[in-house]
């Protein structure tokens, strides 16, 4: 069984924010593979399914992306899923606007949703996606960037990026990176 999760922030305010680029992806996949994910548990939502003939968890945290490792850990341990078996989607500045990079292990880098993960896990080997939504403006503190909706002109090129990054998922559990 494998965990895959979004990582973003609960409530209509922040839905289409860029830091929210995880659960938006997690939302592609959950919709590709009709796997609901509206289940309450684990300090987040969550539902079940099989993607590529393995069974999967699909996880939104709902904890505020600077706690989300608590809701990760939980899940994990309840499922008794592997850390190399948890993959994780999320935003990342320092990846040009729509570009998506995905990466066996590695450490968090300025992300404090990845930090709360690797600190409540002790590990920073599982596979990530990165969906690029940088770099941010010159005139922009990073909190604020990241907490502004991601403007009508980028909509199109970052959707396409979620389905890149969920078809990326859908090949990472049946192929080795």
């Amino acid at each position: 069984m494998w965990l895959v999760v979004g990582l973003g922030n609960p409530g209509k305010q922040y839905t289409y924010n860029w830091h929210n680029c995880g659960f938006m992806t997690l939302d592609v996949l959950s919709q590709r593979n009709k796997i609901a994910v509206t289940k309450a548990k684990f300090k987040g939502e969550c539902g079940q399914g099989v993607i590529a003939g393995e069974k999967v968890v699909l996880l939104r945290p709902q904890t505020y992306m600077n706690l989300s490792g608590e809701s990760v850990r939980e899940a994990l341990e309840f499922y008794k899923i592997p850390v190399e078996k948890l993959i994780i989607f999320y935003d990342d500045i320092d990846i040009p606007v729509g570009t998506i990079r995905v990466r066996k292990n590695g450490g968090p880098g300025t992300h404090n949703g990845m930090k709360s993960v690797i600190s409540c896990l002790g590990s920073q080997n599982f596979p990530r996606i990165r969906v690029g939504c940088g770099p941010v403006p010159p005139q922009w503190d990073l909190a604020d960037f990241v907490l502004s909706d991601i403007p009508k002109d980028c909509q199109k090129k970052m959707f396409d990026a979620f389905t890149e990054a969920a078809e990326a998922a859908e090949k990472l559990l049946v192929e080795n990176l």
